[in-house]
């Protein structure tokens, strides 16, 4: 079974950390507040509440990289086109998609060809807009030229500084490999006959000798999160992570902030400045690497109670697969077409682990938003993982729609069926929120965990993420349960059983993004709390449903 580091993060706080190590339960978010961890209450909800309920279907559309719709936790839950015969090159539901069986694929070609990296949406503007004003006389530019031309200087400086960040992250790579190398050898010297294993570990006086403390704890981590009993092993894991870090930093230089590159014209073939284009794209669902949708749709939806893998959080849920985000920054044409997709083709609840911070055609995804508010569907939504207010930097897309103009359109508005949600770290007490997570007393809506997540992975395998990214899926989850069990309630209803039913958290806590700073959790989000699968059911028990439709009953 593969294992994914950040080997940076591991070797930094290898020098300080413990070689004891406690792992921590792949299904430690199961549980309840109290049990441990903050839960979410699953198992409570599963024992007690759902225990002989009937529940109906639910579309979960997942717009992601791509699904490993074969994975053996995934299959049997993977949406099925009913209208559609597979493979016979005709579009049989005559929904303008030919053959599209499992979903989607807003970037591929009609060749099959699909899109793997492309650049980040400041790239793109920069790239866009630097003919314009790179040479430009600020003196001379009108009201709106000169907004522009700010947006023009703020992705110049995203993307400069990404770009030597980037560099930087590749030379301290290379420093990390020799010191974490020799300090692994020198580790190998010391333990000489004695087993590779935690109390080997233990047995090694390393006081004064930062070198093999650092080695200690490494080992440590790669003990106690992968099967790997060898010295050998830990070497051929670390030096396998470490290049694909690099490489992801070099794709970062040679694909992400290279405003040459343009995948879009040589595969999709699309026009793209055509906003109103809808059909577009393949069916291949899956894309070059679904590592990302695979890890979301097993959140979501990975076959309860057979045995193997992990239990999804929806009882009764179908996925479908909408790939519409690259290696690299989504496109809002491409979004606003996948929730519109989703949309008519069944889906209910429809999650997007997935942000950027410009949205330079956010007005097609208001539309679509509004188009899914119209059709009574709940979007899910990740924070993301930068560490700040989204109060302040507004992350995209988001729930606020583009203000109009005039004297009578002041106020902003927004969509009513959307959630936004922060990381929970497994930690409790001032770490209970991820280091990581975007928050937002009026732009994040809750929190739900997004750390050490074990989930699917592409070739029947699994793992643990992190990110907002793993956050989202779990509140997407709890939605579709109660659309399950509570049919008749709107998506906006849904949105209010979300919020009124979270695990309040009155703790003190590290603020994210910063190492000194701490506010109370209650200041992170709207809701001040964490999503409880438990607490939400009995709340929704409680609702008179506005949909014409009857409620599941045992």
């Amino acid at each position: 079974m593969k294992t994914y580091f950040n080997v940076l993060v591991i070797f930094f706080l290898s020098f300080t950390a413990l070689v004891s190590q406690t792992a921590v339960p792949n299904d430690w978010y199961y549980g309840s507040p109290g049990e441990g961890y903050t839960g979410i209450s699953m198992r409570k909800a599963y024992n007690e509440f759902l225990k002989n309920k009937k529940t109906k279907t639910v579309v979960v559309a997942v717009i992601d990289s791509g699904i490993d719709i074969e994975h053996e936790d995934l299959a049997a839950n993977i949406w099925v086109n009913p209208g559609e015969i597979p493979d016979n090159g005709i579009d049989d539901d005559k929904n303008g998609y030919i053959d599209d069986v499992h979903g989607w694929n807003f970037i591929g070609g009609p060749d099959g060809k699909n899109v793997g990296p492309d650049t980040y949406e400041a790239t793109r503007v920069y790239g866009s807009l630097k003919y314009k004003y790179e040479n430009a006389n600020v003196a001379t530019l009108n009201k709106d030229q000169k907004k522009e031309y700010d947006t023009y200087l703020r992705a110049k400086e995203n993307v400069e500084k990404e770009t030597e960040k980037a560099k930087a992250a590749i030379v301290q790579l290379e420093n990390v490999e020799i010191k974490v190398m020799s300090g692994i050898d020198a580790l190998a010297k010391a333990l000489g006959d004695k087993p590779l294993d935690l109390a080997g570990l233990e047995s090694i006086d390393a006081t004064g000798n930062q070198e093999l403390t650092m080695a200690k704890n490494i080992a440590a981590q790669y003990l106690t999160a992968s099967e790997v009993k060898t010295i050998d092993g830990i070497k051929e894991i670390i030096k396998g992570e470490i290049a694909q870090d690099k490489q992801s930093s070099q794709d970062k230089l040679d694909y992400a902030f290279n405003i040459d590159f343009d995948p879009r014209k040589t595969i999709v073939k699309d026009n793209y400045a055509d906003a109103t284009e809808r059909i577009y794209g393949n069916n291949d669902v899956e894309g070059p690497d679904p590592l990302h949708g695979t890890h979301v749709g097993g959140i979501i939806g990975a076959v309860r109670d057979n045995g193997i893998g992990m239990d999804g959080v929806a009882p009764n849920v179908k996925i479908m697969s909408v790939r519409a985000v690259p290696d690299g920054d989504e496109r809002d044409k491409d979004v606003a077409n996948a929730i519109r997709y989703a949309v008519d083709n069944g889906a209910t609840v429809i999650n997007m682990s997935f942000g950027k911070g410009f949205g330079t055609h956010k007005n097609l995804v208001d539309e679509a938003v509004k188009y899914a508010a119209k059709k009574d569907v709940l979007l899910v939504h990740a924070a993301g993982n930068s560490g700040e207010n989204n109060d302040v930097t507004p992350n995209f897309p988001n729930a606020n729609f583009e203000k109009k103009s005039g004297f009578l359109c002041k106020k902003q508005k927004r969509a009513k069926n959307w959630v936004e949600v922060g990381a929970l770290n497994y930690k409790g007490g001032e770490n209970a929120p991820a280091p990581f997570s975007n928050y937002g007393i009026k732009e994040v809506d809750l929190f739900a965990p997004g750390m050490k997540i074990y989930s699917t992975m592409p070739n029947n395998e699994y793992a643990p993420l992190q990110g907002t990214s793993m956050a989202s899926p779990v509140v997407a989850g709890v939605a579709a349960t109660i659309r399950s069990v509570f049919p008749a309630l709107s998506a906006e209803q849904v949105k209010e059983v979300l919020m009124k039913s979270v695990t309040p958290v009155t703790d003190d806590v590290k603020l994210p993004g910063s190492k000194t700073d701490k506010v109370n959790f209650s200041k992170l989000s709207v809701s001040g709390g964490v999503v409880n699968l438990d607490k939400a059911l009995n709340y929704a028990a409680g609702l008179k449903g506005k949909n014409k439709v009857k409620e599941s009953k045992a």
